[in-house]
């Protein structure tokens, strides 16, 4: 299901999975298909974890990538559920194909 919420999003922030929601900042871009995609894989990455430990994993990576890199977007960029995420998001068959717990790779 997608909703559109305009002010929860911050700078160039555009889309958001929450299971078993993918949130966007305008009605528009429900036809983004790459960016739908791209949610899409996150929605089955939190799936597989059973919702509550992805996003602890999702948390913890980010702080510690972010002190890695001392710099937050660099953390975000290589967490490995956002890297698998950015890498397959052109593959519209990819999240049905996904194998389970392939973010792995992607550490």
């Amino acid at each position: 299901m997608i909703l559109i919420f305009k002010h929860l999003f911050y700078s160039n922030y555009v889309g958001l999975s929450v299971w078993p929601f993918i949130i966007l900042k305008e009605d528009a871009l429900k036809s983004d298909t790459v960016l739908i995609n791209h949610e899409k894989i996150h929605l089955k990455q939190q799936l597989e974890l059973l919702v509550v430990p992805f996003y602890i994993l999702y948390l913890t990576e980010w702080l510690l990538r972010s002190l890695f890199y001392l710099d937050f977007y660099k953390g975000y960029q290589n967490i490995s559920f956002e890297r698998e995420a950015y890498y397959n998001e052109h593959d519209l068959s990819y999240p049905q194909q996904r194998r389970w717990f392939s973010f792995i790779k992607y550490l």
